[in-house]
């Protein structure tokens, strides 16, 4: 077997496998950079919250409309919003810190989706809803992941300076009013505006997987910010199309193959990372040791 047939010749001779590398491409474009957002903002288990908060809107959304695209889409967004708008709101008028606040509705609203979905439909539909079906992606579901990648791309180049600035100087910003609450209601509408274009083909416990693994992952190679970005992107894309590959030939799922590509990358950078790794820093010791 050559190159092109056990790398290649999977997309070209299926329709649906095609569609699902393509998700997996515009995914991979503007949920790595948000995810990347989220590092450096040590809001990384946020975005597995909002994950989690997607559910019951889905939930309701299939109840209303089936296995509708818009109305699961639209009650996910509504319920991603909601959530993060009400731990924000507890947060201020109480003691609690918003993480904290994240982790109390996140749990509940998972244990909300899952009573909706197994009161209201079959377990296959939670499973669906759960862990999503990438291979199963039709071209209305590409076509909002593609829109919510426009969309996002665009968002982040215009609110680039004032986002990095809040992640590294809160308070500078806070100074001269650069409007940091602005920056970040429209930066939790970007992780929420993923994870509903996302969960259409990961599902809502998977989602953010490709979101924040990259990331993650790319912070122990890079250490200036343009790098991140770029990795986390690069690695999210070759997570993706290898873990497409891997199920195509081992015949597991998809969307938890894909995820498992992203943890296996982490882990080995972990110990090779450049930036972050043991090996890496294992050297510098030494180095220092001998001067």
């Amino acid at each position: 077997m050559n190159l092109y047939e056990l790398l290649v010749a999977p997309f070209a001779e299926f329709g649906f496998m095609r569609y699902a590398l393509a998700s997996v491409v515009f995914l991979a474009l503007s949920g790595a950079p948000v995810g990347v957002f989220l590092v450096m903002r040590r809001m990384s288990l946020v975005g597995d919250a909002l994950g989690h908060a997607v559910l019951p809107g889905a939930a309701v959304g299939y109840i209303v409309g089936g296995l509708s695209l818009p109305a699961m889409s639209l009650g996910g967004f509504a319920a991603g919003m909601m959530m993060a708008l009400l731990a924000g709101l507890v947060s201020r008028f109480t003691q609690l810190k918003e993480d904290a606040n994240f982790a109390a509705f996140y749990l509940s609203s998972l244990a909300i989706g899952v009573v909706l979905v197994s009161q209201n439909g079959s377990n296959i539909d939670l499973l669906h809803l759960l862990f999503g079906s990438i291979l199963a992606v039709d071209l209305p579901a590409l076509q909002l992941v593609a829109t919510s990648a426009s969309i996002t791309i665009v968002a982040l180049a215009v609110i680039y300076r004032p986002m990095l600035m809040e992640s590294i100087d809160p308070l500078f910003l806070k100074a001269v009013n650069g409007k940091g609450g602005l920056w970040h209601m429209v930066f939790l509408i970007l992780v929420v505006m993923n994870l509903v274009a996302g969960f259409q083909s990961l599902g809502t416990l998977m989602s953010v997987g490709l979101m924040m693994l990259p990331a993650i992952t790319a912070r122990l190679w890079a250490r200036n910010m343009g790098m991140l970005l770029f990795l986390a992107s690069l690695f999210a894309l070759l997570c993706g199309a290898g873990g497409l590959l891997f199920s195509y030939y081992v015949e597991i799922p998809s969307g938890p193959a894909i995820i498992l590509w992203c943890g296996a990358l982490y882990l080995i950078s972990i110990v090779f990372g450049l930036e972050g790794g043991l090996v890496s820093k294992l050297l510098r010791h030494r180095k220092h040791h001998i001067y």
